[in-house]
């Protein structure tokens, strides 16, 4: 599997952004997919997680009621809707994956759990 982050960009605080994640491979409709950011001198941050199916998403405290991730496995894509952002938000953004048996219906917050990851995309949120 191999993952392509997009839609980064300067943004002002209160506004909006859509991240997509678009991956190649047959098995991407078995993967959950997490979103994780990384700020100069921080360490990464688990942002968001959906599951294989789409029926079940977990966020991070900092984004919650903000942030929407969500996926179109015929499009091979997942996306990460933002709004209200922040100045505080202002991070690379990546997207990762892994493969899960079917019944595993959960997202997976723990990034040593991903297998793939994409490039990163760099989201700026100016005040």
């Amino acid at each position: 599997v191999q993952l392509q982050a997009s839609g980064g960009g300067l943004v002002q605080a209160g506004g909006s952004q859509r991240l997509s994640c678009a991956a190649s491979g047959r098995t991407f409709g078995r993967c959950a997919v997490g979103w994780f950011r990384q700020a100069p001198g921080k360490e990464r941050e688990f942002v968001a997680a959906i599951s294989w199916s789409g029926g079940s998403t977990n966020y991070g405290d900092s984004v919650k009621g903000r942030f929407t991730t969500s996926r179109e496995n015929a499009k091979n894509t997942v996306y990460l809707q933002m709004n209200n952002l922040k100045p505080e938000d202002t991070a690379v953004y990546y997207c990762a994956a892994a493969v899960v048996d079917p019944f595993h219906t959960v997202p997976i917050l723990n990034s040593a759990r991903y297998t793939y990851w994409g490039q990163g995309t760099q989201v700026t949120v100016s005040s």
